[in-house]
């Protein structure tokens, strides 16, 4: 007899954290693998916070979340023109802990549940971990990486019970369209099954589209549990701090069981979400046009290379680049570019089968910082490194290629040799480091 049950063995390890803990004891890392923004949680957040811990509140709330936080999300979705009440709102220790809850609330063992592949690597593992079964279902590139209803009845078996969405997703980038959303509310009302969805990313949308939750079509409510949080809009990922929102009945479980895990959430915390929600959101709106800068500069770098295409995301911070016309597994691609120029992505297929031929980068942390030095810019330059600079009233685009210079939009003539330059080191809000080709050839 074993030790170690059958279904934790089987739990897949996460790709993302395996590339992250391989890079440990390298040196001039350049990693593109962790999706967490670069910026610190708002002032506002962390003031409210604070002052939470020093009016002593420091004990148990109640295992549904504060009362005070509660209404702050039920008053979010009446603004996104949703109407949950309080009691159909609980709050949890980030999203990965409100989607366990959903799936221990919802699922029994042998239950079917439709994800998406490539996806979020944890949708597996948390079905595996209650004993449900992840049927994965091919994303194509040439559908966004959305769900074409074709493939999700072709999936269908009288176990089907739910269908796990996530748009914005990680890790494509890709957003459903309301159009596509509505046959999928469609086939799941007429096929009887519920809807997980993961709308972390929700707010970061960069093409100006409204956002469309599918539990706003008719009927869907009732069959719909949303997870969404403070991670990714305000930053405050070690903060862990996120909601559900779903039919009461639901919510009445998930507390249950919430009460056996965390049994409630730090207070302190949970102030610094009602000041989020309900303070100035200029925060979110600045870190907004950070990263829709930042996503046009990587992904028009990676069209430019050749062998590799990439669509523009639609959402999130992540670039899904396609490299099969290069002939290189993914897993292996990365790891000889970790190990041979210490650039860290993670391969397509930690994502799923579906993910082989591509690579995720993470498109929102600066690597590097520069500042300009004595009329001229100096930067600590890793080789065989594209360099990409915010061009938000300072330099314009960088790229190194081949021995060729570029010049900044302000017109300083710069110049990044393909080693380590310059004796001081340079800063600036936003240089970017990614993958790099030289002579139009894969650095590996």
């Amino acid at each position: 007899m074993s030790f170690i049950s059958n279904k934790s063995q089987k739990t897949p390890h996460s790709v993302i954290r395996e590339m992250f803990a391989l890079q440990t004891g390298l040196d001039n890392v350049i990693s593109f693998a962790l999706g967490e923004p670069d910026f610190t949680a708002p002032q506002h957040v962390i003031d409210a916070t604070v002052a939470s811990l020093q009016r002593g509140e420091t004990h148990y709330t109640p295992n549904a979340g504060i009362p005070a936080l509660r209404q702050a999300v039920s008053d979010l979705y009446k603004r996104r023109g949703l109407d949950y009440k309080p009691s159909e709102v609980l709050i949890g220790a980030g999203a990965i802990s409100m989607l366990n809850l959903a799936c221990t609330a919802m699922l029994d063992i042998g239950d079917e549940v439709l994800v998406p592949d490539p996806g979020w690597a944890n949708y597996v593992g948390l079905m595996m971990q209650v004993g449900a079964v992840p049927v994965p279902i091919h994303l194509k590139e040439e559908n966004g990486f959305m769900y074409d209803v074709a493939d999700l009845q072709a999936a269908l078996t009288p176990k089907t019970k739910m269908i796990l969405l996530n748009s914005p997703s990680n890790p494509t980038g890709g957003v459903a369209s309301a159009d596509n959303l509505r046959q999928i509310a469609d086939f799941a009302k007429a096929n009887d099954l519920y809807i997980l969805t993961d709308e972390i990313y929700r707010e970061l949308l960069w093409d100006d589209e409204p956002y469309t939750s599918i539990a706003g079509f008719p009927g869907m409510k009732e069959r719909t549990v949303v997870v969404d949080g403070f991670s990714k809009t305000y930053a405050m990922t070690g903060m862990r701090l996120a909601w559900a929102v779903a039919p009461e009945e639901v919510i009445v479980v998930m507390t249950k069981l919430l009460e056996n895990v965390l049994s409630s959430v730090n207070e302190g915390m949970q102030w610094g979400g009602v000041a989020a929600l309900n303070g100035s959101q200029e925060c979110v709106e600045e870190m907004k046009r950070q990263y829709r800068r930042r996503r046009e500069i990587i992904v028009e770098g990676l069209n430019d290379m050749k062998g590799v295409s990439c669509l523009m995301p639609k959402g999130a911070f992540y670039a899904f680049p396609n490299i099969s016309k290069l002939g290189i597994p993914s897993r292996e691609f990365a790891m000889r570019l970790l190990k041979e120029k210490h650039v860290v992505v993670v391969p397509g297929t930690g994502f799923g089968e579906g993910g082989e031929g591509f690579l995720e980068v993470e498109a929102v942390e600066a690597s590097v910082e520069v500042e300009d030095v004595a009329g001229g810019l100096a930067a600590e330059a890793v080789e065989g490194s594209l360099f990409l600079v915010d061009g938000e009233g300072g330099l314009g685009f960088l790229m190194e290629r081949a021995g060729r210079d570029k010049t900044g939009a302000c017109g300083t003539q710069l110049h990044i040799s393909p080693c380590h330059v310059g004796e001081a080191e340079a800063r600036l809000d936003c240089l970017y480091h990614i993958i790099v080709f030289h002579d139009d050839k894969p650095v590996s």
